[in-house]
């Protein structure tokens, strides 16, 4: 027992340690207590007997951070406040290596500001290891020493190399005697296998004393004036009911100038994340505690601004992994940015901005490793925006919240009766759940809500359970729950002075098929929030991210059939891509090319001026399945295209499902429009009831604008009394060109090279492309007729029809020319 009364008498010395600079020991009666559960004098009489009777040690702590009398008179330095300030804060990732914190070190000289204060986290991962030590300890396991060990060795190797001569020993001797004292600590909560949340903070803040200690050193080094300052010794919080803090100001800004006065400095080097309760408790910010100690500090000291450095170029339109064509905001609004923030972008927690918003002090946030991006701007008037976009657009950015469930409360019983919302809410309350979005609907008849999927199985236990004899008596008609949903939210500050952004969002939901759930908005309009599927929230973000931000209208493409029609469409739209773009603010993108045997895909769009040597070279098995996929879901273009090339009815029996899935489809294809009438109707019916265009102007008449000429005239009241033409171009050349010494296998040949047959000659020659033309102008009329309803005399010799292929064919035709030619000659005597 004596051993453990050393260990005890070791962790109460570290609680005031030299880790803790300019401190002395309270005496008993003076100092400020803070315990692992309900206090009780610790003595050697009652170690044993407590330890006999109970499973958890409660340790009453004789020593901690004593009082910085804030009475005493001050000494005649003052701080000075204001511009002459810039503050900077340094995230773990930055100063996660030797060599990152030497890259901080030479930013901060290099700013120019008259004074500086600079905010540090702890290294990379450091905050983890430390939280892993106090599990390791609470648990009992031993492992917590090896793991000690582990934090030891990356700062002292990372002293090595910054260090040198006193300032090496200086740290290393620090760093040393707190590990030491930590060592002790963990072995009491090894002992008691438990852990306070103000024991826990304690440990935790080490990593910032370090790299605080190590960054001042560097920056000392260069010849430079330069002060380390513990932020608990300054920063007083007060602990609210929501594991958050609140930063006591006033109290603070004592504290600061008592500080400064005893170490007067141009250049301050703070510690991020840490702070002291106002009974001089240390505590934590929490999680992302470090840029709201910027935040503090900047309001503190009235800075010029507050750069924020990270390892990203800024806040972007929309999460860069979802959409890849998102891009760096410059400025944002402090409300854009808190929207932006509690919708799950990476920005800064909402909290961090409301000290600088007190004395409108612009936070910047740029990356460390990319000085030259000018990253964003977060304050009050967010007047500019994106280089290269439209300097009007009123959405500033999207950002979703995945993993939620909607709880929709409704019944004919809740219209008119005050209290049932607060009701709802208070069941939810007392389950400890958080409500993420509202939205009721003016008629009382229904109000829905949405939680995190993980706590809604509680949310509506609850509410059945508050609720049970109205469900019973039929007044709550029910309490349901829509699981696996996303939230999307559309954040601008101009959304309430622009009309139409609403229309403008759900249209472009709309367009990519994408159902709404719920919907919504504030009277200050600077979000708009649905909730969708979640399997359709990257699409959906994607959507309305491409509707604000690229082209008016950008397009994927997929081509099937890169024989003689496709390739020259590929080649026209090699010609053509940038005229639309420039001149039409049509952005085209192929993401792939499939024929029968190989296919290519593009994330971003084909090299249209070499399709053909990369469809050699990278081309893959076909698979219109999965190219379907690709071209549709797997990347950020919300618009995708199907253009089909082909004569092929498999490719046609496709196009129903894709204009369900909301894909456009354009086509020469006869075979679905001339095909069984059921899944033709089927096909028009979808087209007419979806926001998906069908456009097959191509089937009929080559480029002449026929079938929309034949639909103009029935839109406006005309009847079609007749049509009468030449259907087939092809057959025209061939009878044309019959005349003479040439055969009749010659011709057809020459029509054949010259692109104006079908892939295989015998649909001209049978009449049935000529028939499936008759049978697509007579259903536009109106006319309900099936393929076979067209009388037909086909030209191919009989024995031809049956052939494998059309070049078998072609081949076999020749034997047939005498016979072809009597028949000519026979037409010709009879004036035909």
């Amino acid at each position: 027992m004596a051993a453990f009364s050393a260990t005890i008498s070791d962790s109460s010395r570290f609680l005031s340690s030299t880790s803790l600079p300019k401190r002395k020991i309270s005496a008993p009666s003076q100092c400020r207590s803070f315990s692992l559960s309900k206090p009780f004098p610790l003595s050697r009489s009652n170690i044993g007997s407590r330890l006999g009777r109970r499973k958890s040690l409660n340790i009453f702590v004789q020593a901690s951070v004593s009082d910085i009398s804030v009475e005493k008179s001050m000494d005649k330095v003052h701080l000075p406040k204001g511009d002459m300030w810039a503050v900077h804060k340094f995230g773990g990732t930055c100063v996660g290596t030797s060599q990152r914190i030497k890259n901080v070190a030479d930013i901060i000289i290099s700013d120019d500001s008259e004074r500086k204060l600079v905010v540090v986290s702890a290294m990379s991962k450091v905050t983890d290891m430390m939280y892993d030590l106090i599990n390791k300890a609470q648990s009992r396991d031993d492992s917590y020493i090896s793991a000690l060990d582990s934090v030891l060795e990356k700062h002292n190797s990372t002293a090595l190399d910054l260090l040198e001569g006193d300032d090496l020993a200086s740290f290393l001797s620090q760093l040393h005697h707190d590990i030491s004292n930590l060592k002790a600590m963990l072995r009491a909560i090894y002992i008691a296998g438990h852990v306070t949340e103000s024991f826990s903070d304690f440990v935790v803040g080490h990593g910032e004393l370090w790299s605080a200690q190590m960054l001042s050193y560097v920056v000392r080094k260069n010849g430079l004036d330069c002060k380390w300052m513990d932020t608990r010794e300054v920063l007083i919080v007060n602990p609210t009911s929501s594991n958050q803090v609140d930063p006591d100001f006033l109290e603070s800004e004592k504290r600061l100038e008592k500080w400064f006065s005893q170490n007067p400095s141009e250049i301050i080097i703070a510690t991020g994340f840490i702070a002291s309760t106002p009974q001089n408790i240390p505590t934590t910010l929490k999680r992302d505690g470090s840029d709201f100690s910027a935040a503090i500090m900047g309001a503190l000291f009235r800075a010029r601004q507050v750069t924020i450095w990270t390892d990203v170029d800024g806040v972007y339109s929309a999460d860069p992994r979802k959409v890849s064509e998102a891009v760096i905001l410059t400025k944002l609004s402090y409300q854009e940015a808190w929207e932006m923030s509690y919708f799950g972008a990476n920005v800064l927690h909402p909290r961090t901005i409301i000290p600088v918003m007190r004395y409108d002090i612009p936070i910047v946030i740029r990356n460390i490793f990319n000085l030259s991006a000018p990253g964003t701007t977060i304050c009050r008037s967010a007047s500019a925006d994106v280089d290269g976009q439209n300097l009007d657009s009123p959405v500033k950015g999207f950002a979703t919240i995945d993993n939620l469930a909607l709880v929709n409360v409704e019944g004919t019983g809740m219209a008119g009766v005050p209290g049932t919302a607060s009701a709802i809410f208070s069941a939810v309350k007392d389950v400890g759940a958080n409500v993420i979005m509202i939205s009721q609907a003016s008629s009382e008849h229904s109000v829905c809500f949405a939680v995190p999927e993980k706590e809604v199985k509680a949310v509506a236990e609850a509410l059945e359970s508050r609720f049970r004899q109205a469900l019973d008596a039929g007044r709550l008609s029910q309490v349901a729950v829509i699981p696996n949903c996303s939230i999307l939210a559309a954040v601008g500050q101009k959304m309430a002075s622009t009309p139409g952004v609403s229309a403008t969002l759900f249209n472009a939901l709309a367009k990519a098929n994408i159902n709404i759930r719920a919907i919504a908005q504030g009277c200050s309009e600077y979000n708009i929030t649905v909730v969708l599927k979640r399997e359709d929230c990257i699409r959906a973000l994607r959507a309305v991210h491409s509707r604000f931000y690229l082209s008016r209208t950008t397009i994927a493409m997929g081509i099937i059939g890169p024989g003689l029609i496709g390739a020259t469409l590929l080649d026209q739209l090699r010609d053509q891509a940038a005229v639309l773009k420039e001149e039409f603010n049509i952005d085209l993108r192929v993401m792939g090319i499939t024929g029968s045997r190989t296919m290519l895909l593009s994330e971003v769009g084909l090299d249209l001026s070499r399709w053909r040597e990369l469809l050699k070279q990278k081309g893959q098995v076909a698979d219109l399945e999965k190219f379907t996929q690709h071209v549709h879901g797997n990347h950020f273009i919300p618009n995708t295209v199907l253009v089909d090339c082909t004569a092929d009815s498999n490719v046609a029996s496709c196009y129903h499902d894709w204009l369900r899935k909301g894909i456009h489809v354009i086509t020469p294809n006869k075979k679905a429009n001339s095909g069984p009438l059921d899944k033709y109707l089927k096909l028009r019916a979808l087209q007419r009831q979806s926001y998906t265009h069908y456009f097959y102007e191509a089937t009929v008449g080559a480029g002449l604008p026929i079938i929309s000429t034949l639909r103009g005239l029935l839109e406006t009241g005309d009847r079609i009394l007749r049509i009468e033409g030449i259907f087939s171009g092809t057959l025209s050349y061939i009878f044309n060109n019959f005349t003479g010494n040439k055969t009749f296998s010659e011709v057809v040949a020459e029509a054949k090279a010259a692109g104006f047959t079908e892939p295989d000659p015998r649909d001209d020659l049978s009449g049935t492309d000529v028939a499936r033309k008759v049978i697509i102008l007579a259903r536009e009329s109106g006319l309900k007729l099936e393929l076979s309803d067209i009388p037909v005399q086909t030209l191919v010799p009989e024995p031809l029809r049956a052939t494998a292929s059309a070049e078998e064919f072609m081949k076999q035709l020749p034997e047939f020319d005498k016979d072809l030619a009597k028949e000519r000659q026979d037409a010709e005597e009879s004036g035909e």
